[in-house]
């Protein structure tokens, strides 16, 4: 129901002296810290901690440490004080971005919510911005009181992002980027300065983070971008169909760059003078899309989106870029 609390079993009696959480299947295999910390807003990490270590928080009667899986069932019981949860101050969504995004679901299902999502629009509020993508589907979509962002695009990066519903696969798709990143297949469209050189090219130069920057360098973290040229416009640009193989910050911006030929609109890795022609002829923002995602899912099935190259995109072309 809208605006109901999505955690109902949590609202705790101060009459009592002790508050029982048991946890049902969706959080089997959580850490209990994790748990904790989103049930619980008005307790203090350090407060949670200090329960643990003094043994007034329990699980089915034992005392429990830091990095405890839960499990279907478990009973977890501390001081009914420390249960009462807090709601957190309601973000006031632009109408503007409602309207934006009201239209961009691609694919759902039980498990995700996928959106395309337009270019310029942070997944998340900020300093700069009061409100993102996930701040607006949850006013969007108050039915579904646990949803999260699974992995981010940059605000100037369009294309597939993929919202969890639920807490269970969120685990599932953070675990899989985490320790098996590889398996989700991730492609990127990139419209680069000048001719690619060849057909298809495997990246695979470390990336070092410079205080708000990332170059390429030896004694960076791995790092592997796969390349196949998907169009040649003229000798001015290319087209580039682009698979994450690995997921650092900014990777192929600076992997394009590093190989010379940076992403149009990218005002932090780009070419000037080839950025103020693509202006010229009404290309604003960065050229990076993200088109397809083919994700293992939990019971087998492939989990197969995509999102075609963006209108703005055919409009550059169009005019003899």
């Amino acid at each position: 129901m809208p605006g109901a609390d999505p955690h109902p079993d949590l609202a705790a009696d101060r009459s009592a002296k002790i508050e029982t959480i048991v946890i049902d299947s969706e959080h089997t295999g959580r850490r209990i810290e994790k748990y904790l910390r989103s049930a619980l807003k008005s307790m203090p990490a350090g407060q949670m901690f200090k329960l643990m270590r003094k043994g007034q928080l329990r699980v089915n009667g034992k005392k429990v440490q830091e990095g405890y899986r839960l499990a279907a069932n478990d009973k977890i019981t501390l001081p009914a004080f420390h249960a009462q949860p807090t709601r957190e101050p309601r973000i006031e969504v632009p109408p503007a971005l409602l309207k934006r995004l009201r239209n961009t679901v691609v694919h759902e299902d039980e498990d995700v919510l996928v959106i395309d999502k337009p270019a310029g629009i942070p997944v998340h509020k900020g300093t700069d911005n009061p409100a993102g993508v996930i701040e607006a589907f949850r006013q969007l979509r108050p039915e579904l009181p646990d949803l999260e962002l699974s992995h981010r695009l940059d605000r100037d990066t369009s294309g597939l992002l993929v919202l969890a519903k639920t807490p269970s696969i969120l685990r599932y798709l953070h675990e899989m980027l985490r320790d098996r990143e590889d398996e989700i297949e991730r492609h990127y469209l990139a419209l680069v300065a000048g001719s690619w050189n060849e057909d298809t090219a495997v990246i695979h130069t470390p990336l070092l983070r410079l205080a708000d920057r990332m170059v390429a360098d030896p004694t960076g973290q791995r790092a592997e971008t796969r390349v196949w040229v998907q169009q040649r416009v003229g000798k001015r640009a290319t087209i580039l169909d682009v698979q994450l193989m690995t997921g650092r910050k900014h990777q192929i911006r600076v992997h394009l760059q590093s190989e010379g030929h940076p992403i149009a609109g990218d005002d932090r890795y780009g070419f000037a003078k080839f950025n103020s022609r693509v202006e010229q002829l009404g290309g604003r923002g960065l050229f990076l899309h993200a088109t397809k995602l083919v994700i293992p899912k939990p019971d087998g099935q492939e989990l197969v989106v995509e999102a075609p190259m963006p209108q703005r995109w055919k409009q550059l072309l169009k005019a003899g870029l």
